[in-house]
């Protein structure tokens, strides 16, 4: 693993370039890079492998990507932290690009090396509070949202408040257990790879986290992700309500859960990810 004797310890970086987190823009940065090389070791082998980080700030988890041999690709949004990753592009020439821009408006395969030959890339982040679940949605509706299964993403290792990762990976009849699961789980391997406590973030955010590790499994036939994205908003948006009553609105709901004889005045955290997937199999597109 190659050292970096030409970069200061992170917390000197941002000290050096008068850098503070902005609470505006969700940030909060780790400084302990053990850590970092841990999270940057969850999806395996990097080394040559394509990597898109969202949100790097002044580029702690950038340096462990880049330690463990990655192309890394990062959009950041935040102008005063490109001097500090430029400082690292400078030590691994090649393996960094910086994106100035907002992730949320981007096309991420089109970004990414070699994209007209889609080839792919994992994602790896401490992803921003304020954007995290809604980028989650747009990488599991596949890179571009056209619903292509599997994704140009091999693996999403992702980094979030404690209650939304525990959503992501809940199970059916827990309170924790809503939309994000279902969408999450129907056609990936979705695990809580590691609790990291609010102290190794400075600021030190009011709330624990925890890293979300994905894997794109086989997409269920005939099912189409914007169907099931409409059932389950409106099936969790009034959880405490029976299905008869959260899903009424939705075109054909009502009418596929007759035909699978689920009952619809069961609530919506005791169906299965399965019974959800069924559900949008029989309403179609």
């Amino acid at each position: 693993m190659p050292e970096l004797p030409d970069l200061p310890p992170i917390r000197e970086t941002i000290a050096a370039h008068g850098l503070s987190a902005s609470k505006a823009l969700g940030q909060n940065f780790l400084l302990d890079e053990k850590l970092l090389d841990r999270i940057a070791a969850l999806p395996g082998d990097l080394a040559g492998q394509n990597v898109l980080e969202v949100g790097p700030g002044p580029g702690g988890l950038t340096r462990a990507l880049l330690r463990a041999g990655a192309r890394v690709t990062a959009i950041e949004m935040d102008s005063r932290c490109l001097p500090a990753l430029a400082e690292l592009g400078d030590v691994f020439p090649g393996q960094l690009t910086v994106i100035e821009g907002d992730a949320m408006k981007l096309d991420h395969g089109e970004i990414m090396p070699q994209a007209t030959e889609r080839e792919p890339f994992h994602v790896l982040s401490n992803l921003p509070y304020n954007v995290g679940t809604a980028l989650f949605v747009k990488w599991l509706s596949g890179t571009k949202g056209d619903e292509a299964w599997p994704p140009q993403w091999l693996s999403l290792t992702l980094m979030f408040q404690r209650e939304v990762a525990e959503r992501i990976v809940s199970k059916p009849g827990t309170s924790a257990y809503g939309r994000l699961a279902v969408l999450a789980q129907w056609r990936s391997n979705a695990r809580l790879a590691m609790k990291v406590h609010r102290s190794a973030f400075t600021p030190p955010p009011k709330v624990m986290s925890a890293i979300v590790h994905l894997i794109p499994g086989k997409a269920p036939e005939g099912v189409s992700a914007r169907t099931l994205e409409r059932l389950t908003e409106a099936a969790f948006g009034q959880r405490r309500k029976m299905l008869r009553q959260s899903v009424k609105g939705v075109s054909g709901a009502l009418e596929a859960l007759a035909e699978l004889g689920i009952d619809e005045t069961r609530r919506a955290e005791t169906l299965s990810v399965g019974e959800f997937v069924g559900v949008a199999r029989v309403m179609g597109g």
